[in-house]
This record gives structure tokens, sequence and C-alpha cells, in this order.
């Protein structure tokens, strides 16, 4: 489908984000149902498997009725985006009412590991700019608002949420590839058929800190890792870190 230029499609593609949408036709086609039939889509089968042609056969419709509400894949999966960053708080207050800024900020990454969870495809977004939707805005309002006033700069602020959104995404992203990947064995078994056929090829070499700290954390955890325990811990490594830069 010919695309207009930069500036009209951008313009086009914030109206459309902000609810400016078509009239239902006769078909009874709206775009909240297009978006919701490719967010299913995505929620099931990953986002590469949303196209215009799928989300219209998941709808019972043509494809091309699909163009007159959502001009293609590159807009559906920016309405889809910002409604999921919709569903993360009820107000804009939500965090600021989990305690102190520290609370605050645990209430907001626990919030965004969570939402990765119900839509993993998430993860797969890719975008150098943030489509400016009523969802994405919404969230930054709420997720900035513990930071301000607790001594940072604005530019700070941006940035150590940055930070925390970043780290949630990547542990998150690799929990979502462990799940993906199990290979039918659980952790526990994993670990149990690995060990003792490591201590048996890795006796003699010389590794003696990573073989120590290797086998702590496998007793530990029964697996490799645990992305989750990374991810509790790595939150609060950053906390500290803000902390000190505070104090």
């Amino acid at each position: 489908m010919a695309r207009g230029t930069p500036v009209a499609d951008l313009t086009r593609s914030i109206y459309l984000l902000w609810g400016h949408h078509p009239k239902p036709g006769r078909s009874g086609l709206t775009v909240p149902a297009i978006v919701e039939a490719g967010t299913e889509l995505a929620d099931a089968h990953g986002l590469a498997a949303v196209s215009m042609r799928k989300v219209a056969e998941h709808l019972g419709v043509g494809a091309m009725s699909l163009y007159g509400y959502v001009p293609g894949k590159e807009d559906l999966t920016a309405l889809m985006t910002d409604a999921a960053y919709g569903e993360l708080y009820d107000d804009v207050t939500a965090p600021t009412e989990a305690g102190n800024w520290r609370e605050a900020m645990r209430f907001v990454a626990r919030r965004n590991w969570e939402l990765y969870e119900r839509h993993p495809w998430l993860l797969e977004v890719r975008s150098p700019r943030p489509d400016l939707g009523p969802g994405v805005v919404g969230k930054y309002e709420a997720e900035l608002r513990p930071l301000d006033g607790i001594g940072l700069s604005d530019v700070e602020m941006d940035s150590v949420l940055a930070l925390i959104l970043g780290h949630v995404a990547d542990s998150a992203r690799t929990h979502a590839q462990h799940v993906r990947e199990n290979t039918g064995m659980t952790d526990v078994e994993w670990w149990d058929t690995v060990s003792p056929v490591l201590d048996q090829v890795m006796r003699g070499e010389n590794l003696p800190v990573s073989g120590r700290v290797g086998a702590t954390v496998g007793t530990e955890f029964q697996a490799a890792t645990d992305p989750e325990h990374n991810f509790t811990f790595g939150l609060e490594v950053i906390l500290d870190g803000v902390q000190a830069r505070l104090d």
C-alpha cells in the first residue's frame, strides 16, 4: 500500500492513536475491534504472526476492509502497543500511592514485568521513537511522578526511569526466551542431567572461581540462572545507585 510523506504519516498516526477513528461501517468494524484481534493473535503466536490478512480472518471479514480503519501493520502495532500500556495503571497516581519513591519504582518495575508476561510480543516491538498515544503518554507521566521532587534533575529523572525500564525489559526478554525454549525438561531435571557430566568433563580444568560460583548458582536455583531473581536483584542495585547519587 502506497504511503504518503513521512510528515503526513506521522500526523495521521497521532490522530489515530488519540481516538480520531473512522465511523463503524455496515460490517460493524471498529479500530478497537481490530486492535483487540491483533492483540489476541500476538498474545497467542507472537508479533510476527500478526498481519492485516490474518487479523481480517480472525474477524471474519475481507482484508481490504481493514485498511479503511487502520492503514497497515505499522499503525496496528502502534495501536496495540499503546492499548497494552494503557492496561498498566488505573490512574496516573497509582505508582505514587505505592509508597516512597523506592517502593513506587518497585511497583512500576513489577507492573511492567507482569505486562510482559501477559503480552510477551511487546518485547519484539522495535521503534527508534515512541508512538505517543494516550497509553504511552499516561505511562510516562505515572512512572515519572514518584521521581519528581526527590533531588533529581528532569534529565536525571528520565534517565533513571529509562534505566529501570530497560532492566525490566532485558530481564523479561531472558525470562520469555527461557520459557519459550524449554526443551521439555524442568530446570531441576536439566540440572540433574548436566551437573554430573560437567563434573566429569571439566575435571582438572583450572577454573576455581567460575566453577565454584556456577555450582553455587546451580544448587541455589537448580538451573543455570533465574531470570526473576536477576530482575529483582538488579532492580535493587539500580535503586541503591540512585539513592547513593541522592546522598
